[in-house]
């Protein structure tokens, strides 16, 4: 007569032991964590967003639509918000090609390349500017020789744009490049040998799986344009009506204790801005949804 043993800890089946896992992490519970991130967003963004509103309801709906109407205020919204658009045009697409080389290829100097993209971050902007003003001025390295073909850079759109193309350039290459990185060369190596041209792969699979980083990059970009202002304010020449942006117009109204104008503008800029932002983030969901079907 035979007796069965119950199996030692030694000779039992591990797929049936239980598991007991670990609840120690890294950071402190839900609700403490929840609380310092509600607190610091309070302290940095709602409370001083709250004040400018508040401080703008002083003058009344009336009186901010007719402030927000002025000929100058309009003309200084226009040219930032119009020259923020183009520089962040302009950076999508060259920042995407930068981005792509310093993926795709191997050349001398490579290191040296991908650590001036953050040049913009660490220079004051007030020292860009002063320089952008110094080359593309009338008597400039560059200013001279565009100014004798017939272009105006330096108190004029086009400076605006090149200072605000300088500044926002890294935040595309940054955000794309990580993608690129990450992107697998089997797709494009199979649509190569089923006969499309690099025209067609580019369109039809890098640049879907490119979209949504090329978008944030832009939205970045824009953001940082429309308040820029100390690489801006030189060579923009600060002419009203012409060459003013928002920021110096709101900054002209706080120096003359105008406080409550000042906020009012900041608010236009901030509806403005938070419209756009909406419209974008729309955008990115969108083509998330699509790509997501397509698969």
């Amino acid at each position: 007569m035979s007796s069965s043993s119950a199996p030692t800890p030694d000779t039992a089946d591990p797929s049936q032991t239980p598991v007991k896992r670990s609840k120690h992490r890294g950071l402190p519970g839900f609700g403490l964590t929840m609380g310092y991130t509600l607190l610091y967003l309070s302290i940095i963004i709602l409370i001083p967003l709250s004040s400018t509103v508040l401080k703008t309801l002083n003058i009344g709906i009336d009186g901010f639509w007719e402030l927000i109407t002025q000929p100058r205020v309009m003309a200084a919204l226009k040219l930032s918000f119009s020259t923020s658009l183009v520089a962040a045009l302009v950076n999508v697409t060259g920042g995407t090609i930068v981005a792509w080389i310093l993926v795709r290829y191997e050349f001398p100097g490579k290191k040296l390349v991908d650590a001036m993209i953050d040049l913009p971050f660490a220079l004051p902007t007030a020292v860009a500017g002063i320089s952008l003003t110094a080359i593309y001025s009338k008597n400039g390295w560059l200013g001279a020789p565009l100014e004798a073909m017939g272009f105006k850079i330096a108190y004029a759109a086009p400076g605006i744009v090149i200072a605000l193309v300088f500044i926002g350039f890294p935040f595309v290459v940054r955000t794309v490049q990580p993608i690129l990185e990450n992107l697998e060369s089997d797709m494009e190596e199979a649509a190569a040998m089923l006969g499309a041209t690099r025209i067609q792969t580019l369109i039809r699979i890098v640049l879907p799986t490119l979209f949504p980083a090329m978008l944030t990059g832009f939205t970045l970009a824009f953001a940082r344009g429309v308040g820029e202002y100390g690489s801006v304010v030189f060579i923009s020449g600060n002419m009203p009506m012409r060459t003013e942006i928002a920021p110096l117009l709101i900054v002209t109204k706080l120096e003359q204790y105008q406080t409550a104008d000042a906020t009012a503008i900041a608010v236009a800029m901030l509806i403005i801005s938070f419209a756009g932002l909406f419209a974008i983030n729309i955008l990115q969901r969108w083509t998330s949804l699509r790509s997501g079907q397509s698969r």
